[in-house]
């Protein structure tokens, strides 16, 4: 066995990081193109001006935020402790599950399905280990937990977004004086996108870089932020004037362009928060080899990460999200429902708050859910003919397809590697 990690050290240390950057590619493809979806469907920014702002705030997130000490097996979701005297299956395995979700992710993203990255790596931990180990190193437990985020994201967040969107349609858009209103309102939606907002950095960004806040400190934080977004907000609206004989058309323009800025700044920061946490899928298993493999042969309970892993999983990131992005941002962004700056901000704060509720309460969630669901209850808030039934069918179907094609693409790719290592 030690003459597996003495002989073939950097071969499979290669090997790892080749499926670890194509695992990344595959979260920029399709998981980040999820958070970019609703920005580009409702025309507040462009495909192009989509993609530079999240290759820096995805990048920056990654990578600067991205560094919490690794646990060695993600998720907890298997037993690594009954894996020490056999350190070559988990070598395998993580290699194994690397590739089987990284093809996965690429395959959804080439129908256009906004899959959870999360699921693809759980479930290829979970084939792998159960077929090439033993059923009993699961924790099956966690899996359930992932089971439940099928329903608990969506219902969380489109009840919040059908809220959110319905209370901007009676404030603002369904009365005489659009614009009079929305200088009247809108401040007070902008100080829940600035906070909840911050929340999200200071939960899901910022806890990576030894910024370990007490709750009471995130929330002044937030309030501060929330206050300040506000402040300037109010001082661009009240430059918005439309003439006395202007139609309802202009008034509604002036209005979305409101909403049109406040989309820019919530998708910012969902970008930042989503860099920062959901690059661990990519780089937590290729930790574990690395460490597994340079320390002969050690099964440690937590992983060192290396700088290089860190700017390995920002790149590949960066490059799925420029290459293949465009495929799930069309389905997120104007397949479900036809948005508009102000449908997808209500769609994105409802994304942001579930994902702080989420994180204060330990509920299991998954983000590509959760903003696939506040965009249905966004198109609910319009009456059901709103939505396109068909892409939602699929999307449901991707979603309960994740686990087992992970699972088992996992298994062939395992018996493969210890075939050829054997």
């Amino acid at each position: 066995m030690e003459s597996l990690f003495t002989d073939y050290n950097m071969l499979l240390i290669s090997i790892a990081a080749l499926f670890g950057l194509l695992m990344a590619f595959g979260i920029g493809a399709n998981d980040v193109a999820n958070a970019m979806g609703t920005s580009v469907g409702s025309k507040a920014l462009t495909i192009k001006q989509a993609i530079i702002v999240a290759m820096i705030f995805e990048f920056a997130g990654a990578f600067l935020a991205g560094g919490e000490v690794t646990s060695t097996i993600r998720k907890g979701i298997i037993d690594a402790g009954s894996l020490s005297e056999t350190p070559e299956l988990l070598v395998f395995g993580m290699m194994a599950s690397l590739l089987a979700a990284g093809i996965w992710l690429i395959v959804a993203t080439y129908f256009g399905w906004p899959v959870s990255t999360t699921h693809s790596i759980v479930g290829a931990i979970v084939g792998f280990a159960a077929v090439g180990i033993g059923m009993e190193v699961v924790h099956w437990g966690g899996v359930g937990f992932i089971v439940a985020s099928w329903v608990i994201s969506p219902v969380l967040a489109g009840t919040l977004s059908f809220i959110l969107f319905t209370s901007v349609q009676k404030l603002i858009l369904d009365t005489e004086e659009p614009l009079v209103n929305a200088k009247r309102y809108v401040p007070v939606y902008m100080f829940l996108a600035g906070f909840m907002i911050a929340l999200v950095t200071l939960f899901k960004g910022l806890k990576h870089v030894g910024l370990e806040l007490d709750n009471t400190s995130n929330l002044i934080i937030a309030i501060a932020f929330g206050g300040l977004v506000t402040l300037i907000g109010k001082f661009f609206i009240g430059r918005q004037q439309v003439l006395e004989n202007a139609d309802k058309d202009f008034h509604y323009a002036s209005v979305e362009r409101v909403f049109a800025v406040l989309m820019v700044i919530t998708a910012c920061g969902m970008a930042f928060a989503h860099g920062s946490n959901d690059v661990a899928n990519a780089i937590g298993p290729l930790a574990a080899v690395v460490n597994i493999v340079e320390s002969g042969g050690e099964v440690l309970a937590e992983s060192r990460l290396p700088s290089w892993i860190l700017l390995l999983g920002g790149i590949g990131i960066v490059f799925g999200l420029t290459f293949f992005g465009h495929r799930v941002m069309a389905t997120v962004g104007s397949k479900i429902t036809e948005l508009t700056p102000s449908r997808g901000f209500a769609a994105n704060l409802a994304a942001a708050s579930t994902v702080v509720v989420a994180s204060g309460t330990g509920l299991p969630i998954s983000t590509s859910h959760t903003l696939v669901g506040a965009v249905l209850g966004v198109g609910m808030a319009r009456g059901i003919a709103a939505l396109n039934i068909g892409v939602l069918k699929n999307i449901a179907v991707s979603w309960v397809v994740t686990l087992p094609a992970g699972a088992v693409l996992s298994m062939i790719f395992f018996f493969m590697l210890k075939a050829i290592f054997s």
